[in-house]
């Protein structure tokens, strides 16, 4: 068996192709959250960010996403504190947790309709921000 580059490097020393090509597309670390001031739990909701295709559940502005969207987060090992409130599918916090990537992962299975195909991407079950109105209405209460 050929072991692939996420199970031989750590995340600190993937290129930036290999880094990029680690999110799934999900979309999960799109939509809106809400933290709560003095607990700072986080509630996940089903609004998508304004730049994010809910069919395709990828940015429709990528490179340019942080122009747009003044709280767009971007995933790197400098904010290694922060992946606490990425989803459990994340790949990036599974290998920082010591796990392997997801079965369904694209790039265990060559694309992305498997994912989508077994409910571990947004497709479906999101709102567009421009139609949510109150963040607190969309709060989920399914598992991301």
């Amino acid at each position: 068996m050929v072991e692939k580059f996420w199970q031989t490097k750590t995340l600190a020393k993937m290129t930036d192709t290999e880094w990029e090509s680690l999110c799934d597309g999900c979309g999960k670390c799109c939509l809106h959250k809400i933290i709560e001031d003095e607990s700072e739990e986080i509630h996940f909701t089903n609004v998508a960010c304004e730049l994010l295709n809910t069919k395709t559940c990828r940015c429709k502005k990528y490179e340019k996403r942080f122009k747009y969207v003044s709280d767009c987060f971007k995933v790197t090992l400098d904010d290694i504190d922060a992946f606490h409130w990425l989803p459990e599918t994340c790949a990036y916090k599974r290998l920082l947790e010591g796990n392997d990537i997801p079965e369904w992962h694209p790039l265990i299975t060559g694309s992305q309709s498997e994912m989508h195909k077994l409910g571990y991407s947004i497709r479906g079950k999101a709102v567009a921000e421009s139609q949510a109105g109150d963040l607190e209405d969309h709060i989920i209460t399914f598992k991301l």
